[in-house]
């Protein structure tokens, strides 16, 4: 590398063209003597790239397995679903193909969508704490008219509700947003700032001098939160099943009685470390399907926050169920146009518009058949030998 450091090459509105990307690989090889003929030999057209990345010099290969199938009992998905995964842990496809198989062996795993919202959190700065609390009181009273206001920056996007939180003289909001098939953080940002613009156009002269920060950061986007945890950020999504005994001893060889000790077990550890999933690997399924399907994959920092729940039935069966409370997904717009995403989509028909909550119901499908499955080799004395047989790749 040049003592210099030089500007990386850039044409202004011609940053996707093929020579410019070139231009950049030629770059990159010249300032720090590495070959990429990897990352350069990439299948996506540049063209469909602006919107998603800056200075793209390539594409990354990661693997790609297919999980399944996996039987989901859902509102939106039913039926059997291959997944695609992107991962480079070996064991993870196999283990979550195991626990697919066990939730397809009785009946298919059921999925719930309690409610799914967007935030954006401004926070507005008054003269004192009565003055915040009359400006909450006023903004509750003008609901209407500020819903109004923020829709007319989106044909997709609603405003369902705003919550309210009075701290010093300041007023908290969370702006609450039904976004359709898209993620809808932008969306939802562009419409509360128009919302919060019409407050401050109309508020009374009686509130005295306010002013707001567009986040608060009580959306707490991309970082998990108790909030979140109690009031959604996403989708929240609830999936259940109940695991015969007889099935989880021939499959996996871990006795239910001791499945249902283990998780008494795990619930007590998660409370010492202070954990926000009381569950054993949602994070793995959760950005293994992320990177596949174009999420941002950011999210996972919030969408792995999971609160799982069993009980020993009086036959020894064990219900098991666990509530992903912040499920952050989308089928349209973002990354899930790229060419693979977009593939990768297709493989379980759910790319595009009205399709996002038959995706958060596959997607929290196969997060609770990892969670059996890695639960039971735990259980089963097999989790170290699985990974030692699937997982080795050293020189």
């Amino acid at each position: 590398m040049s003592d210099t450091p030089k500007s990386i090459p850039r044409i202004s509105g011609q940053n996707f063209d093929p020579d410019i990307i070139k231009a950049r690989q030629d770059f990159i090889t010249s300032e720090t003597g590495t070959e990429i003929p990897h990352l350069s030999a990439m299948t996506i057209d540049p063209a469909t790239l602006k919107g998603n990345i800056e200075n793209p010099i390539g594409a990354g290969q990661i693997p790609i397995g297919l999980a399944g199938p996996l039987l989901v009992d859902g509102e939106y998905a039913k039926g059997h679903f291959y997944v695609p995964m992107a991962t480079t842990e070996g064991t993870l496809v196999a283990s979550y193909s195991r626990g697919m198989r066990i939730l397809s062996a009785i009946g298919g795993v059921k999925t719930t969508i309690v409610e799914r919202y967007m935030q954006r959190a401004p926070v507005f700065h008054c003269q004192d704490a009565r003055m915040a609390r009359e400006l909450g009181k006023w903004i509750e009273s003008n609901f209407s008219t500020i819903k109004k206001a923020a829709e007319a920056t989106t044909s997709i996007g609603k405003l369902s509700h705003i919550e309210g939180y009075g701290v010093s003289r300041m007023w908290f909001t969370r702006f609450n947003f039904t976004t359709g098939d898209a993620a809808g953080q932008n969306m939802s940002g562009k419409a509360a700032q128009a919302a919060c613009q019409w407050i401050m156009d109309n508020l009374p002269a009686d509130l005295g001098k306010v002013t707001f920060t567009l986040s608060g950061a009580i959306d707490t986007d991309k970082k998990h939160s108790h909030l979140n945890t109690l009031h959604s950020r996403g989708a929240r999504v609830v999936v259940e099943a109940v695991l015969p005994r007889d099935l989880m001893l021939s499959i996996t060889r871990a006795d239910t009685r001791d499945m249902y000790r283990a998780r008494q077990i795990s619930m007590l550890g998660g409370m010492l470390a202070g954990t926000t999933n009381n569950g054993v690997h949602a994070a793995n399924g959760i950005a293994a399907l992320f990177v596949a399907t174009g999420q941002d994959e950011a999210n996972v920092a919030e969408s792995q926050a999971g609160l799982t729940y069993v009980e020993l039935l009086d036959n020894d069966d064990l219900y098991w169920s666990l509530t992903l409370p912040s499920i952050i997904a989308a089928t349209y717009g973002g990354g899930t146009g790229l060419a693979t995403q977009r593939e990768c989509l297709e493989i379980m028909d759910c790319y595009g518009t009205g399709k996002v909550e038959k995706f958060i119901e596959i997607l929290a499908g196969t997060v609770l058949a990892g969670e059996i499955s890695l639960s039971a080799a735990v259980v089963a004395n097999e989790w170290v030998e699985s990974h030692d047989r699937h997982g080795r790749n050293r020189p």
